[in-house]
């Protein structure tokens, strides 16, 4: 069987990438939209690229309202900001969502069409020329043809896909995750987690993903705990970069699975980052998934050295979950009660949390193929 592996054109890696891309980045038009936030701009990360700009006279246009999950309003106003200052390219700093919002506010631009009626569809018209910068490791949408957006009117994250979403050019300067806190580490560490491990059990899997996939998960397991603790590892840092790009173009190629489906839910209602509402439900999860393929949670235990030969397949493919599991408790991730997620309104919210998950298409890319139940029940055991 045949796959598609699809990739930015042009990534650029490594400490000095900024620099390295710049004739790239200021051959793209005349005038840029910066799609990023306030504290990036705050953090003088926005100000490198725009000392770039400067020195060629490129003309830019700063939009620095993405200051949370974005939102179809957010996307709305940046695509007016894009066409009343005649911008003709776009380059995003930040974290997944400011480069979620940049793909967003391009399909809108190009198409005419609000953000909300691209669910269910895909977005194939070509997009401006986008950039993307980020300052997180851990979304790898520098590098996926997906967006996620929330529907304020469904009060749902929305998975729009498409090949026009992927990025002409990624920059992978590890020196912009130099200013991320610890909370931000672990939680975006642990999303780069989830899309190596699901994009390595999916149902999707191939080859080519599944190199990237186990790469990723040797990489985070080797240094995101290190960026924890020691945040101006620079090495540390470089490796959790290259890891969170990895993990994009793995599942990105392949897919996620239960995890991202149960996940979105939670964002939509509870307005919990996506990292860290991955992070709440990775062990749960895992736990349930593991019986749909023990062999490759058995190969990802071998990959992060925790295979002993005396174990079976099975005790090999909990080891790797048990060790998912310690790497979670060490680095704080913050349980649902923990963030203010009332007890009683989250269990009348299951029912719709299950349909929403399931209808995301996510879950069913699981080799143990979920019911409504089981995810019901796995809701149920992270909120108890």
């Amino acid at each position: 069987m045949a796959n598609l592996f699809a990739t930015p054109n042009l990534i650029f890696a490594g400490e000095g990438a900024l620099e390295l891309s710049e004739d790239t980045i200021t051959s793209l038009g005349k005038k840029a939209l910066i799609v990023t936030d306030d504290m990036m701009v705050k953090l003088g990360n926005t100000k490198k690229v725009t000392d770039i700009l400067d020195k060629k006279s490129i003309s830019y246009t700063i939009y620095s309202e993405i200051n949370s999950e974005p939102c179809d309003y957010m996307i709305e106003k940046g695509a007016e900001i894009y066409k009343n200052e005649n911008c003709d390219f776009m380059i995003a700093v930040g974290g997944g969502s400011p480069i979620d919002s940049m793909k967003a506010i391009g399909a809108v631009v190009v198409t005419g069409i609000n953000i909300n009626d691209f669910m269910g569809k895909k977005i194939t018209t070509p997009l401006p020329p986008t950039v993307a910068v980020p300052t997180t490791s851990g979304t790898g949408s520098e590098a996926t043809t997906f967006t996620i957006i929330n529907n304020t009117e469904k009060n749902i994250k929305m998975l729009l896909s498409g090949s026009a979403l992927m990025v002409n050019t990624a920059i992978i300067d590890p020196m912009f995750t130099m200013t991320a806190p610890p909370a931000i580490t672990a939680n975006t560490g642990i999303d780069a987690l989830c899309h190596a491990v699901e994009a390595y059990t999916s149902v999707k899997a191939f080859p080519m993903a599944d190199t990237m996939a186990l790469s990723a998960v040797k990489r985070i397991f080797n240094s995101l705990y290190e960026c924890y603790i020691h945040p101006n590892n620079a090495a540390a840092r470089a490796d959790m970069a290259t890891a969170a790009t990895e993990a994009g173009m793995a599942f990105n190629n392949s897919s996620v699975t239960i995890i991202h489906g149960m996940s979105r839910p939670i964002g939509a209602l509870y307005h919990v980052p996506h990292g860290l509402s991955n992070a709440m439900l990775i062990d749960k999860c895992l736990r349930f998934a593991v019986e749909g393929c023990p062999d490759r949670f058995c190969s990802l235990a071998k990959t992060i050295g925790v295979y002993e030969n005396d174990m079976s397949e099975k005790e090999g493919a909990n080891a790797f979950i048990n060790a998912v599991s310690e790497l979670c408790k060490k680095l704080n991730i913050q349980t649902l009660h923990e963030f203010g997620v009332d007890k009683e309104d989250f269990l009348s919210n299951i029912d719709k949390m299950a349909d929403d998950a399931i209808a995301s298409g996510s879950p069913a890319n699981t080799r143990r193929n979920p019911s409504k139940d089981d995810i019901k029940e796995i809701y149920k055991s992270i909120i108890l």
